[in-house]
């Protein structure tokens, strides 16, 4: 079940209280003082795991708690320190503050760590008041209780390829014809009810990932539909590849358009991203018929419109190899990444699992 949506109270663990406590030992009757601190209460932090698809543990793990801190002891016995809580979640979760929507983490990379909520730190034991002239201190600090929030966690799938297009407009099809993705295929609409990752192999090794998104219809963005349960998957992807039936007795112009009028209004960004339009269903002479015409309006657009068949095959080579010049994953071609560092993979090579299908 692919749940990219959840809602998790999350509590660190209060710190100890300091301890109130004096020497009392044969032969010495008159000891200092000598309680110790509290110890400091664990933190909630969230690590992501490339091997996790979904949101879905958190549909049944709705309360998230640390450990609480130790209460400090006599002879200067600091109490221990509360365990953290390690939560593994899928790379491309946004955290969020439930009731301000301030974003707390944005955890997009593999293995990077984000601290949800802080412990709380231990009181102090009367045996730090000592000083020459107070000799015998009667203060302790109570611990700080640790932070607590609700949260709300989104999943964006990390893709370097968005499918997009109108019901029925064969993507799934395509992306069985270009990986191992093995999503549902009907002759109906909304056939794709969730999303399907797909790893795509290009010549030298080097792969990126596709993600076939549900069918999108006018007024998507306001809830329209299923894709609008999905939109937000396309907000990091690189390239998008609309697909559009050439066999329809509609003008595939007006649905490319409704497509593109959808994502900018989610999401004006959406619009600047490098994209290819996806001539389909070339197997079909109705399609064939009309493909020299649409490729010259889409040319007027500013569009590159490529003829392909996810049924038979037809021109998906040539596809390929355009999205991955778009994309610039060429083999031995450093990539610079938006903190300068220099790579000479693809982003979507390294989050492939070795290459293996990735399927939600």
């Amino acid at each position: 079940m692919f749940i990219d949506r959840a809602k998790v109270y999350v509590k660190a663990g209060d710190g100890g209280n300091g301890c109130l406590s004096f020497r009392r030992e044969k032969f010495i009757p008159k000891g200092g003082p000598d309680g110790g601190d509290g110890g400091d209460g664990g933190s909630v932090i969230f690590v992501t795991d490339p091997g996790l698809l979904t949101l879905i543990d958190f549909r049944y793990r709705r309360h998230l708690r640390a450990r609480r801190g130790a209460h400090g002891e006599g002879a200067k016995r600091t109490g221990r320190r509360g365990a953290d809580l390690v939560v593994s979640v899928p790379v491309g979760t946004i955290v969020r503050d439930a009731s301000t929507g301030e974003v707390i983490a944005d955890l997009a990379e593999e293995g990077q760590r984000a601290t949800i909520v802080m412990g709380g730190r231990g009181g102090r034991g009367n045996a730090r008041f000592a000083t020459a002239t107070h000799q015998a201190p009667r203060r302790v600090d109570p611990g700080q209780p640790g932070g607590e929030r609700q949260i709300a966690m989104e999943l964006r799938l990390l893709a370097d390829v968005g499918l997009v297009g109108l019901p029925n407009a064969g993507k799934s099809t395509l992306l069985r014809r270009i990986s191992a993705a093995r999503p549902k295929v009907g002759d109906y609409p909304f056939t794709t009810t969730e999303p399907v990752l797909g790893v795509v192999m290009v010549e030298g090794g080097v792969s990126f990932v596709v993600a076939d998104l549900p069918g999108l219809i006018e007024g998507a963005h306001m809830g329209a539909g299923l894709g609008h349960a999905f939109l937000r998957h396309t907000a990091r992807t690189r390239v998008l590849i609309h697909l559009v039936d050439a066999s329809s007795p509609e003008d595939p112009i007006e649905g490319f358009a409704t497509i593109r009028r959808e994502l900018g209004l989610y999401d004006p960004r959406l619009l600047e991203r490098p994209a290819i339009v996806a001539l389909n269903k070339m197997d079909l002479p109705e399609a064939r018929a009309r493909s020299a015409d649409l490729q010259e309006r889409f040319s007027a657009l500013g569009m590159l419109a490529l003829p392909v068949s996810g049924a038979t095959g037809e021109g998906l080579e040539a596809l390929i190899r355009a999205t991955a010049r778009v994309l610039g994953c060429g083999p031995n071609r450093e990539e610079t990444s938006p903190g300068g560092k220099k790579s000479t993979s693809v982003r979507a090579t390294d989050r492939s699992q070795g290459g293996r299908e990735a399927t939600a």
